[in-house]
């Protein structure tokens, strides 16, 4: 599994915090609320999140951690069991004359 960057995912956080702040400050302005939107869904792809709150504190900690994990997925993740192929049901066969 690829991983982000740090340097992007630190780059983007960056992005996500200032618009917040702008867009707290001008909540009417529209393109100051789309372009912190447009930063929003940049984190959450980065980070594969859906919300962008969870994508900014994804980041925090990916870029806290000493070692290098994916942001969104468990270590230990049970494996599914494999299962076995099969054709299709094979039907009886008849024959004329035969028992």
């Amino acid at each position: 599994m690829l991983l982000p960057a740090k340097a992007e995912v630190a780059r983007q956080l960056r992005r996500y915090r200032a618009w917040e702040r702008v867009m707290l400050a001008a909540p009417a302005d529209r393109t100051v609320r789309a372009t912190f939107e447009d930063s929003g869904y940049t984190l959450c792809v980065l980070m594969g999140k859906r919300c962008a709150r969870e994508a900014a504190d994804a980041a925090e900690r990916y870029l806290r951690a000493g070692h290098v994990a994916h942001p969104q997925e468990p270590a230990d993740r049970p494996r599914p069991a494999a299962t076995a192929r099969r054709g299709p049901p094979v039907a009886p066969r008849f024959t004329a004359g035969r028992p």
